[in-house]
C-alpha cells in the first residue's frame, strides 16, 4: 500500500526525535578497494594501462577483517556492507575457486555471529580478467556469465538473510567503464554503449532479483543509486525505471550537494564518476541528504529508503578546504536523517561510507574512513580512529543527535541539489533566541 508523501511543513520542528531502536546503523565497505591479496580483474588491469596509483594490498582486509568487524561492533553497528569479489571466486572460465569462497564463509559468519546482518554487494564495478578479456560488458555473453557466478553466490549465502545489493551505482559503474575503454569512444558510440550497458545491468539485476525470491520470499533485496546532485533526473531515471518492480527498497547513496550558481543545466553523464583526485573540492550540502531522500520517496512511494554510503572526503586525512570536520559533517547529516523522518519519509538505514580509508579507484588519496589508513606511508596498516568513531558510537547510542541539536552549518539557499524542488520548497532550521 502507498503512504501519501507529505509536504514540506512551513515552519520546521524545534527539536527533533530520535530514529528508534528499529534504525538500521551500519557502515559500508568494499572488496576490490580494502582487501589487497588481489586477484587479475578489469580494475587490475585499468591500474596498468591507465597509470593509475597501484593498489598494492590496499588495507589488508584480507587478513585484518577480524580487527575491522570487531572495530564494527564496538561502534554498535547492525549492518555491515561488503562486497563479494567475482574475480576472487571464479579466477578462469567455468572454474570456481573454493579458497577464494572460504574467504567469505569466514567474514560473513564473523559478521553473522558478531550480532549484525550482512549487506552483500554481488558487484561493485569489477569482474575477472578473463571477462575483461573478452570485452567486459560489451560481450553478449557478459549477463549469463555474470549470472552464472552470482547464482553460486546467492545459493551459498542466502542462509545468512542478508540484504542485497545487485549493482553497485549502476551510472556510475557505466561511466567507469566507458571512461576507460581504449581506443577512447566518440559521442554516438559512447551514447550507444551507455544504454547497452544500462540494458545488461537491468537484465542482469532482474534476474538476480527473481532467483533470490525464488530462495527466499521475503528477501530484501536494491541496486543503490548514486544520487548526482542538479542531474539526478537525467542521470538515474531510465536505469532505475528498467528496474523499478524489482527493488524491494530505495538504496541511496548521497555524497555532495550542487554548486550553487545560476544555471540548473545538468551535468553530461561522462562527468557523472568524478575523478578521484578532487573529491575533497567538491560542495558538501548535508541537507542535499534530505532532498534526495524526498525525491525518491515521491518517485516510489511506499517503498522503504535505506543510505547505502554516505561520507566525507578528505585529501590524504588533511583539513578540507572549506574546514568541514568528518565528525561534525557527519551529526548534520543525521539531522537531516531524523528531519526526514519526522516528515513522514520511511528511511529505514544509514551506512557510513567507510570503515577504513581505502584505494579510491585510482588514487589513495581521498579519505572517507571512520578509522584513518596511512597505505602508502606506514606499512604496519594501522588504524587511527578520526574524530568521527567517538561521534558515530554516540549517534548509535543515542539513536540520532540530541533533540536541541542544530547543524553547524546551514542548509545553502536556492539549493540546486533537486531541482526545481529543492529551491521552491527549501527546508530550514529553527530560529532561536
Amino acid at each position: 500500500m502507498s503512504a501519501a508523501i507529505p509536504a514540506q511543513a512551513s515552519e520546521p520542528p524545534s527539536r527533533v526525535d530520535p530514529l528508534g531502536s528499529d534504525f538500521l546503523w551500519g557502515v559500508a565497505t568494499s572488496g576490490f578497494q580494502s582487501e589487497g591479496n588481489t586477484p587479475d580483474s578489469n580494475w587490475t588491469r585499468y591500474i596498468t594501462e591507465f597509470g593509475h596509483e597501484p593498489i598494492g594490498n590496499s588495507i589488508d582486509f584480507y587478513n585484518r577483517y577480524p580487527m575491522d568487524i570487531a572495530a564494527a561492533v564496538a561502534l554498535g553497528i547492525k549492518v555491515f556492507r561488503l562486497g563479494l569479489e567475482w574475480a576472487r571466486v571464479q579466477p578462469h572460465p567455468e572454474q570456481w575457486d573454493e579458497h577464494g569462497f572460504a574467504f567469505y564463509d569466514r567474514v560473513i559468519d564473523l559478521v553473522v555471529s558478531s550480532g549484525m546482518r550482512p549487506m552483500i554487494t554481488l558487484d561493485h564495478w569489477v569482474y575477472p580478467g578473463w571477462q575483461a578479456e573478452r570485452g567486459g560488458w560489451a560481450d553478449p555473453g557478459m549477463v549469463e556469465n555474470w549470472l552464472a557466478n552470482m547464482r553460486r553466490v546467492v545459493d551459498r549465502y542466502d542462509s545468512r538473510n542478508p540484504l542485497w545489493v545487485t549493482i553497485n551505482e549502476p551510472i556510475a559503474y557505466v561511466v567507469q567503464e566507458l571512461n576507460h575503454h581504449t581506443p577512447p569512444l566518440d559521442g554516438p558510440e559512447w551514447d550507444r554503449r551507455f544504454h547497452e550497458m544500462e540494458d545488461r545491468f537491468a537484465e542482469a539485476h532482474n534476474r538476480i532479483y527473481d532467483h533470490i525470491h525464488a530462495k527466499r520470499a521475503d528477501a530484501l533485496v536494491t541496486s543503490n543509486v548514486g544520487f548526482v546532485a542538479k542531474s539526478d533526473a537525467s542521470v538515474n531515471d531510465r536505469m532505475f525505471g528498467l528496474i523499478a518492480d524489482r527493488l524491494d527498497f530505495v538504496s541511496l547513496d548521497y555524497y555532495f550537494g550542487a554548486e550553487t550558481d545560476a544555471t540548473t543545466r545538468p551535468r553530461p553523464r561522462s562527468q557523472v564518476a568524478a575523478a578521484p583526485t578532487g573529491l575533497w573540492d567538491l560542495p558538501l550540502q548535508a541537507e542535499g541528504i534530505y532532498y534526495a531522500i524526498r525525491r525518491y520517496a515521491r518517485k516510489f512511494p511506499g517503498k522503504k529508503i535505506y543510505i547505502a554510503e554516505n561520507g566525507m572526503a578528505t585529501e590524504n586525512g588533511r583539513p578540507r578546504p572549506d574546514d568541514y570536520g568528518r565528525a561534525d559533517y557527519l551529526r548534520d547529516v543525521v539531522y537531516w536523517l531524523q528531519r526526514a523522518r519526522m516528515a513522514g519519509f520511511d528511511v529505514i538505514g544509514y551506512n557510513y561510507w567507510s570503515l577504513t580509508d581505502n584505494y579510491e579507484w585510482g588514487s589513495y588519496a581521498p579519505r572517507f574512513g571512520l578509522y584513518r589508513v596511512d597505505v602508502t606511508t606506514d606499512r604496519t596498516l594501522t588504524r587511527r580512529a578520526t574524530d568521527a568513531v567517538g561521534a558515530y558510537a554516540e549517534i548509535i547510542e543515542r539513536g540520532g543527535v540530541p533533540a536541541d541539536y542544530l547543524p553547524t552549518r546551514p542548509p545553502v539557499p536556492h539549493s540546486q541539489v533537486d531541482p526545481p524542488s529543492s529551491y521552491e520548497d527549501p527546508v530550514t532550521l529553527p530560529q532561536r533566541s
